[in-house]
């Protein structure tokens, strides 16, 4: 018998995985559909105010992604385990 030493379903998904349940008990945020970006939800309210976006790897967790909300980031964008998101 195999043990596992890792909570993680694939290291392939495990970021995909970790935005997906960070949006479902969020309320608040929403993800752009097809990337790994999380922005408010209630973007729309922001017109005419500037967007503050953040982004980097996602090493231990996609740590941007958790200063997403009112009062902070209006959206982050998250890599590959230790690499920085694409341009």
């Amino acid at each position: 018998m195999e043990v596992q030493k890792k909570l993680l379903n694939s290291v392939e998904g495990c970021v995909d995985d970790a935005l997906l349940g960070l949006v479902c008990l969020n309320p608040g945020l929403c993800q752009l559909q097809g990337q790994r970006v999380v922005l408010r939800s209630d973007l729309s309210s922001l017109r005419e105010r500037v967007a503050l976006l953040s982004g980097g790897g996602s090493g231990h967790e996609p740590a941007h992604m958790g200063y997403v909300g009112r009062g902070m980031l209006s959206g982050a964008v998250a890599g590959d385990v230790f690499t920085s998101p694409p341009p």
